[in-house]
């Protein structure tokens, strides 16, 4: 959490009226892979995804202010956030969301839809309080055949569903949009008008394959927040991707005001991978287990085994289906800021991670606040300059595609 100084009015009066407002960082999609008591609910997290889990990982080795955990609405993992809160560890926070230490938790489902003509994907259901949820899920399990399981499918239309969430003070947010595997884009849909009314739609997550610029090529994306998280499906990949945004305090509240740009809320960063590093970046052969070459993408058969099980990559789906001949990004919008997770970064192992996470406190702390001479001092000049190239985007990467992420090399300045 980095607290800004308060807001202030020219001549240096303060303007107490106005909440001091300050920037935390933020992850609005991370799984649960297991109730305390060892059910499952996402079947491919890992087991030590439970809520209180996750609670701790964020606040106390990421340095996480806002984090989304979007399988609260499975009543198992309920039980476990009242038994939080109960114990005293946690306690409700008062804009919406439960709080533990400096973290606060928002509470949100992620579904699957599918219409008729279409594939399916993938949104996101944020709900300000657990009462809230608690009145959602009981809903979705009449429409659901199991509630308790992440991501399951809900038998009603997207816009039956967007109402029933808008009619709870909730938040629709359309998940990894442009990704093959349940992306609204990158699976169902050319335009997301022909799906959803626009108007109630509170932000769109772009997904670790994406960036600003490359939803810079569809002028229906034009006038909503973008999100960077990083649908973590275990501790360590909690924010891989996340935001920066500008709140008085984390809450449900402050965030939906953050993702509408009011009252000097909103995303002041997206943080997230090169996309070239995203696991469905480029179009990918399921024949022979190549990624396709860009002169090629727009082959029907594999270049190189003949092959037509071709997956088509997060880049050439958006040209496909693009209105733009180049992409736009309006001058407010946020920068979007390359960075590769530390976990990705050649050498930097547990033993030496737990060395910086010793001396800096958290691993944001590590990203934006520790100088490289501090950083050398801890682990070595060679680590260090490969930890400012992270930061600042310049480590070489190969592209990923077909589910595989592509690789981070050396920075750029080391190459023959």
């Amino acid at each position: 959490m980095n607290r800004n100084e308060s807001k202030s009015l020219p001549g240096g009066l303060e303007d107490r009226n106005v909440p001091a407002l300050s920037t935390y960082y933020c992850d609005l999609h991370v799984h649960i892979g297991r109730t305390t008591s060892g059910q499952a609910v996402k079947i491919s997290g890992s087991r030590d995804l439970t809520f209180a889990g996750i609670a701790r990982e964020a606040s106390e080795r990421k340095g996480i202010g806002l984090v989304g955990i979007i399988d609260t609405h499975s009543p198992s993992v309920q039980r476990d956030m009242l038994d939080c809160l109960h114990s005293g560890e946690m306690t409700e926070v008062s804009g919406g969301g439960i709080r533990y230490r400096d973290t606060a938790i928002l509470l949100g489902a992620e579904i699957e839809l599918r219409e008729p003509g279409r594939r399916e994907f993938h949104v996101l259901a944020f709900m300000p309080d657990l009462r809230a949820m608690e009145e959602f899920s009981t809903w979705m399990s009449r429409h659901m055949r199991n509630v308790n399981l992440s991501s399951q499918r809900i038998y009603v239309t997207p816009r039956e569903l967007q109402a029933e969430i808008l009619a709870r003070g909730g938040l629709l947010i359309p998940a990894h949009i442009f990704t093959p595997h349940k992306g609204l884009y990158g699976s169902a849909t050319n335009r997301m008008a022909d799906v959803f009314d626009l108007d109630g739609i509170a932000a769109v997550e772009l997904g670790l394959s994406a960036d600003s610029e490359m939803a810079g090529y569809l002028s229906e994306l034009e006038p909503f927040t973008f999100l960077t998280n990083s649908d973590a499906h275990s501790l360590g990949k909690i924010g891989r991707e996340y935001n920066e945004m500008t709140l008085t305090t984390p809450s449900f509240t402050e965030f939906k005001l953050a993702l509408e740009g009011r009252e000097g809320r909103g995303v002041a960063a997206n943080y997230g991978l090169n996309p070239r590093l995203g696991k469905y970046h480029r179009t990918y052969c399921a024949g022979c287990g190549s990624i396709i070459d860009e002169a090629f993408v727009t082959s029907q058969r594999c270049p190189y085994c003949g092959s037509v099980k071709l997956v088509q990559g997060v880049l050439d789906r958006i040209i496909s289906i693009a209105d733009r001949e180049q992409p736009k990004v309006p001058g407010s919008r946020p920068p979007y800021r390359y960075q590769v997770p530390l976990e990705f970064i050649p050498g930097l192992g547990k033993a030496k991670m737990n060395v910086l996470l010793e001396a800096f406190g958290s691993e944001m702390n590590i990203l934006h606040r520790a100088g490289v001479e501090e950083l050398s001092e801890k682990v070595g000049a060679d680590l260090a300059d490969k930890i400012a190239a992270a930061r600042s985007g310049t480590l070489e990467l190969t592209a990923g595609g077909g589910g595989t992420y592509g690789k981070v090399a050396a920075p750029l300045h080391e190459r023959p």
